[in-house]
């Protein structure tokens, strides 16, 4: 298990610092997320939150994922990019090839693609998307992706998508992982049938327990379950040494922290945040 960096909410000027820090300090990565716009009246009651509001504010700076992890892949060498998630469902999935293939080539390998279904219709209005159909359009997007990033010409004839024979250069040397976001059971299981892992919301170690045994049966209905699988999530009420020990032993791969809030609020310098993962970096990750 490593330890990675939510850096949703995060001023765009400051992220290019915050990686590299990140990995000097030891961390695995860092988790880049992703909307499109933020409508001005939004209707949609986020899923996420007892009260149905976001976490953010309309104005809150949300970086175009691919754009901000080729920046942050130039300053870094071993530092991973796990999207959390990437709304796919949102974008063609060959021009989305396009920028994933890209960002994975110049990052030296180094993305992980989580991708979701997305939770505001606004979006999906503004686009024409049907909204009612993301699920099964997620669905054969993932399968056009991983066709075309695997190179060579390729055709598909589906319910939403349909071309003939085309390519796309460059590909990346290795296949992308993709996890599948999301906590509903047509999530689950569409994660657990179809990707390589699970990127989670904030979870407590009693809901992820209920999540992994759901994915475990998924993955056995589906004839997957001796395949490695990622699990990505951040954790409520886990904040010890021996918590986080034991969420390794529990199958995650990706533990999910914003360490700099461990230190001081929100509203934070380049500097205090930097201050902050290397603090977390010295009292946490040296000592696992």
């Amino acid at each position: 298990m490593q330890f990675y960096i939510a850096v949703a909410y995060a001023d765009p000027t400051h992220l290019c610092e915050i990686a590299r820090t990140a990995e000097e300090a030891g961390f695995g990565g860092l988790i880049v997320s992703d909307h499109m716009i933020y409508p001005g009246e939004l209707k949609t009651p986020y899923p996420y939150t007892s009260h149905g509001k976001p976490r953010w504010e309309p104005e809150t700076p949300w970086a175009e994922p691919m754009v901000a992890i080729g920046a942050m892949s130039a300053v870094t060498t071993t530092l991973r990019f796990v999207t959390s998630v990437y709304l796919l469902v949102l974008r063609h999935p060959v021009l989305a090839a396009k920028a994933i293939s890209t960002a994975a080539v110049m990052s030296n390998d180094r993305l992980t693609l989580g991708v979701g279904a997305g939770w505001m219709r606004e979006e999906f209005d503004l686009l024409g998307i049907r909204f009612e159909r993301r699920g099964a359009r997620l669905g054969e997007s993932i399968e056009v992706l991983r066709k075309v990033l695997a190179g060579g010409y390729v055709e598909h004839h589906g319910e939403f998508f349909d071309f003939e024979p085309i390519s796309i250069s460059p590909v990346p040397t290795k296949p992308v992982p993709i996890y599948g976001g999301g906590l509903s059971q047509p999530a689950l299981r569409r994660a657990a049938r179809l990707c390589d892992g699970w990127a989670s919301d904030q979870n407590t170690r009693a809901d992820l327990e209920v999540a992994l045994g759901d994915l475990k049966r998924f993955r056995r209905e589906a004839g997957r379950e001796d395949e490695p699988f990622g699990i990505c999530t951040a954790m409520l009420d886990v904040i010890t040494l021996d918590g986080y020990r034991e969420m390794g032993d529990l199958g995650v791969t990706e533990l999910i922290t914003v360490p700099w809030l461990f230190y001081g609020g929100k509203e934070q310098s380049a500097q205090q945040k930097c201050d902050g993962i290397r603090r977390f970096g010295e009292e946490v990750i040296a000592k696992l």
